[in-house]
């Protein structure tokens, strides 16, 4: 699964840290799922989204190889 939190967090300019500190995880699992390297949980999804007052869909999506 692929995600557009690096650029989310650019618009908004909010960093790692920043966003952690508000969704409740460490700035490593922020990294972590923008280096497609973690999927976060539903619940972590959804943080996320209502963080960047986006849908779930907009911030995450499947690719062919997924």
């Amino acid at each position: 699964m692929k995600n557009n939190i690096r650029v989310e967090r650019a618009i908004k300019n909010i960093t790692q840290a920043k966003l952690a500190k508000i969704i409740g995880v460490s700035r490593q699992t922020i990294n972590a799922m923008e280096l497609n390297k973690y999927v976060p949980s539903t619940v972590l999804a959804l943080k996320i989204a209502q963080t960047f007052e986006k849908r779930v869909d907009d911030i995450f999506f499947l690719e062919d190889d997924d």
